[in-house]
């Protein structure tokens, strides 16, 4: 079989079931999974998929509608470099806010158990803090919404509007030069928006993937974020255009 044929029913295979394992592709075209590895990394670097950890997924539809355990596995290990490298701007009796995204629960993940307090409108993040018995840990509390187990509404921002934070971590679903930081749901958005008002120290995590991309709903601009920090696979260009912005950039360690 071609190389073109191949992957173009790779796609299609993609694209009818969503979700795909590399080593069921292998045997399905007889080839090695290694040529599937390749062929899925041609195929995202134009934009048609989402390699995941040992597969593909469909990009039909927003991600930000995914449920969360589906996006937990996107650009996993990106993420993970950049949990790691946000918690070394955490210390002691600092009060943060963490949002309901996927990579901000790998910086909940990785945080030590020292004094702290954690406002958050994210049950998976709850849950994984409940175990550290010196963060004292707030709920927004709010309309919940199940793709991505967290709260949202005007409960939620009533909430946010009550508390000041040291420091605030949210990711988002694209950031773009000229559009600014975005997301595809614009009820997480109007949530990201409102911390940023609340927080001296904004901290915006994102992979890669999310470099020059507009999703349906704005955060807020570049300028208004302090910090980036970013996975190791970066393009370096675009991060020096960003730093212009007055903002500063990190890139997270493999």
């Amino acid at each position: 079989m071609l190389v073109a044929v191949r992957r173009r029913e790779i796609l299609a295979t993609v694209k009818d079931k969503k979700t795909v394992r590399v080593s069921d592709l292998s045997d399905k075209f007889h080839v090695t999974e290694e040529t599937i590895r390749r062929d899925l990394e041609k195929l995202e670097s134009e934009g048609k998929l989402l390699r995941t950890h040992g597969g593909a997924m469909s990009l039909e539809g927003e991600q930000g509608d995914l449920p969360h355990v589906q996006r937990e596995i996107i650009h996993k290990k990106e993420k993970t470099e950049i949990g790691r490298e946000a918690v070394k701007h955490i210390e002691e009796n600092d009060i943060i806010f963490l949002d309901a995204s996927s990579t901000i629960q790998c910086v909940a993940r990785y945080l030590p158990n020292i004094p702290l307090t954690v406002l958050t409108n994210s049950i998976p993040i709850c849950v994984e803090l409940a175990k550290h018995s010196n963060i004292r840990l707030i709920c927004t509390g709010g309309t919940f919404m199940e793709s991505s187990m967290s709260f949202v509404g005007p409960l939620t921002l009533k909430t946010i509007e009550q508390y000041h934070v040291k420091k605030s971590f949210f990711s988002c679903k694209g950031i773009h030069l000229d559009w600014g930081i975005s997301d595809s749901n614009e009820l997480q958005a109007l949530v990201k928006s409102k911390i940023m008002e609340r927080s001296e120290e904004k901290f915006l995590l994102f992979d890669h993937s999310k470099l020059e991309k507009k999703a349906f709903a704005t955060i807020g601009k570049i300028a208004d974020v302090d910090t980036m920090i970013v996975d190791s696979l970066a393009d370096d260009a675009l991060l020096k255009m960003y730093a212009d912005q007055g903002v500063k950039v990190m890139k997270a360690r493999r």
